[in-house]
């Protein structure tokens, strides 16, 4: 055998049988036969020059030049498990679950972080299912009452917003003359806020959507005014595609938070993206989506 050719699989073989000294436990662990066992470690045998075990009645023992090598090959074969664990670890994509409804406020995150730490890879799947569970992700938004295990991201507060190329209206009883979109099926959010204004609008035309993320797109395009989450549209009102001519907000009692796998259970930089969309957005945030939307 070339002495270049270095047996790896031979030595995990001398490795695993010299921890159990019996080559039956051996082979089992190894998914191979005792002879293939034997096989193996008579070709690092041959490689090495002498031999690693001496055969007894009742079993094997380690020869004083194998018992010398086994601590040396135990640690150097560690070390590149390790070090194949940590570049295969490195690859691995952060699962990460959240309603459509917040994709305004995630994807800046998500580049944001991408062109920091661009070791760092989310796997984004969206949904319209606003159930507080994991399934089979390493990490949700969830929309709604948080869940005692989760972490508060914001609450959920409404104001009126439309196109910044539609002139706004004077007095809360301006809207009439605009446009109703709804971020649901029905009306209850715009009756939330203008309650709350204890000001009585006819809504005489209106749009529903399936999610606010819609219903924003839909004002940000100049079909009408829709009220949205502050947080949501963030971005938006500070690169000009939206105004909110108003200053009051109202709390709906829900709000956005993030579940995540506990530490033991997690991928690598899981930590670090749920440190990223926990911190206050950065204004660097903001400029680096200016085209997006």
């Amino acid at each position: 055998m070339s002495r270049s050719a270095l047996p790896l699989n031979a030595i995990h073989a001398f490795l695993v049988t010299a921890r159990h000294l019996n080559l039956t436990r051996a082979a089992d662990e190894l998914c191979i036969t005792q002879g293939a066992v034997s096989r193996k470690i008579a070709s690092l045998e041959s490689w090495l020059g002498f031999a690693l075990f001496e055969r007894h009645a009742r079993g094997l023992h380690l020869t004083s030049q194998g018992a010398a090598l086994l601590p040396e090959l135990q640690q150097g074969f560690a070390m590149l498990v390790n070090a194949t664990e940590k570049a295969s670890r490195s690859n691995v994509s952060i699962r990460l679950k959240a309603p459509t409804c917040a994709m305004r406020w995630l994807v800046p995150r998500l580049v944001a972080l991408e062109q920091e730490r661009p070791e760092i890879h989310v796997a984004l799947t969206t949904t319209l299912d606003h159930a507080s569970q994991l399934d089979n992700f390493d990490a949700a938004i969830v929309y709604g009452s948080a869940p005692a295990e989760a972490i508060l991201l914001f609450d959920e507060r409404l104001t009126p917003v439309l196109a910044s190329s539609v002139t706004p209206p004077a007095n809360v009883a301006g809207l009439a003359r605009f446009t109703f979109l709804h971020p649901t099926n029905d009306t209850r959010d715009w009756q939330l806020w203008l309650n709350a204004q204890q000001v009585s609008v006819p809504m005489a035309r209106n749009q529903h959507f399936a999610t606010m993320d819609l219903a924003i797109s839909a004002a940000i395009q100049g079909f009408g005014v829709t009220v949205a989450d502050m947080s949501l549209v963030q971005n938006d009102l500070a690169n000009g595609r939206l105004i909110a001519p108003f200053d009051h907000c109202v709390t709906t009692g829900a709000s956005y938070s993030l579940l995540h796998r506990a530490e033991r259970d997690a991928p690598p930089f899981l930590e670090e993206l749920v440190a990223w969309l926990c911190q206050p957005q950065k204004e660097t945030h903001s400029s680096a989506l200016a085209d997006l939307g």
